[in-house]
């Protein structure tokens, strides 16, 4: 029965992760229908976060294009405002198979990530009825806790000085996946809002990617979709996770292109 549900519910982007490959992830900031998880999949994507800390999204809105990506075959992600299970339970009940949580400054705000996103013994999480991943079927609780836990994907930010100051300790905690850099609140806190060239950047990602390839974790790169240059240099240096940019940004920066063109004819 373990093994079946398994089967029902599969993480495509943790998968790639554990082969060491690079999962393409995209932000989910501005549509609210279900039409994006068709979009992002045909365009090539493994996965997608529906932004919930920076936008004005309902729980509802998320879970229904997470539930769409499910049937699409793209991994659903969100990312909460906070670590508390008022948002981190309710969105992976929702149909999210894994939760970005931000500003995670230490290892026990990490473990608190953990507690609330994982079933016993993994974790402290509240035992559901039938959840969407696995189609709704009644299965024995273990066998829902155990495919749920081996299919949810944590990730928490590091995004300030401090995070970084206890990466390793941080890395180190069970149940985390991966630690996501957060390019832009880390150049803001650090003072230099936006400049990715700053050393302390590079050294960032450097002891992350270490932090993490010593405890067997991955690392995501985020807040550097301007910079391709700087997203190839940190994927050679070990990070597999590239958040690629939001839905907003291609939208308009494809919406640009074509008025420029319009623009340019000459009569």
């Amino acid at each position: 029965m373990t093994a079946a549900a398994r089967d029902i519910v599969r993480n495509h982007a943790k998968e790639k992760l554990a082969r060491n490959e690079v999962v393409a992830s995209m932000t989910v900031r501005l549509v609210r229908g279900v039409e994006i998880a068709r979009i992002a999949r045909t365009a090539g994507f493994d996965a997608f976060y529906i932004d919930v800390e920076h936008n004005s999204f309902s729980l509802d809105t998320a879970g229904q294009i997470c539930l769409a990506a499910l049937e699409a075959g793209i991994t659903p992600l969100v990312r909460v405002p906070n670590g508390g299970a008022e948002y981190v339970s309710r969105v992976l009940e929702g149909g999210a198979l894994g939760v970005i949580v931000p500003h995670v400054r230490s290892a026990a705000e990490a473990r608190a990530v953990v507690a609330s996103a994982r079933f016993a013994p993994a974790g402290a999480r509240s035992v559901p009825g039938g959840l969407p991943h696995l189609q709704y079927r009644a299965l024995p609780a273990h066998v829902t806790a155990q495919a749920m836990n081996d299919a949810t994907l944590i990730a928490v930010m590091m995004e300030t000085v401090e995070a970084l100051e206890h990466v390793e300790e941080i890395a180190a905690v069970d149940g985390i996946d991966m630690l996501f850099v957060g390019s832009n609140d880390l150049t803001t806190e650090m003072g230099v809002m936006g400049d990715y060239d700053d050393p302390r950047v590079r050294a960032a990602f450097a002891r992350t990617i270490a932090a993490c390839r010593r405890c067997g974790k991955h690392v995501g790169i985020g807040g550097l979709p301007s910079r391709p240059d700087l997203v190839a240099e940190f994927v050679r240096m070990g990070a597999r996770f590239v958040s690629t940019g939001t839905d907003l940004s291609f939208l308009l920066a494809a919406a640009t292109q074509k008025a420029q063109q319009v623009r340019a004819i000459e009569l």
